[in-house]
């Protein structure tokens, strides 16, 4: 590599990422040695009812103290969720089941008139 100015980026999982300046000399090996600070996890359960019943298939979306959206996933079997490789800060969590559907019918009042409706998250 040709003596210049160049940007070390370190990543691992479970660990922030890190970039430093680095000046590389030419032809000479350099061992640096770059702390990773571990990033924040944040994990919980959504229930729902009156029997406080696990919740399948919830979206649950994280925003940060400045309103952007951290990151979207979706409870387990279990109801559970999780997000890893936080920065330290407030957070909102924000749980919700499935978004409304509406369909708009017109019944003509001569027997049984089937309205098939399908709920689940709009991809994102």
């Amino acid at each position: 590599m040709p003596a210049s100015d160049v940007t070390l980026t370190v990543n691992a999982p479970g660990f922030r990422p890190e970039a430093l300046p680095v000046q590389a000399s030419g032809s000479e090996a350099t061992a640096l040695q770059v702390p990773l600070r571990s990033g924040a996890q944040l994990r919980g359960v959504v229930r729902a009812g009156a029997h406080r019943e696990s919740l399948t298939d919830a979206r649950v979306t994280l925003v940060d103290a400045a309103g952007n959206v951290v990151g979207i996933t979706t409870t387990g079997p279990d109801g559970d969720y999780a997000f890893a490789d936080l920065d330290a800060g407030s957070y909102s969590v924000i749980a919700a089941g499935y978004p409304p559907v509406a369909k708009k019918v017109t019944v003509d009042g001569r027997g049984l008139e089937e309205v098939p409706l399908e709920l689940g998250h709009p991809d994102n």
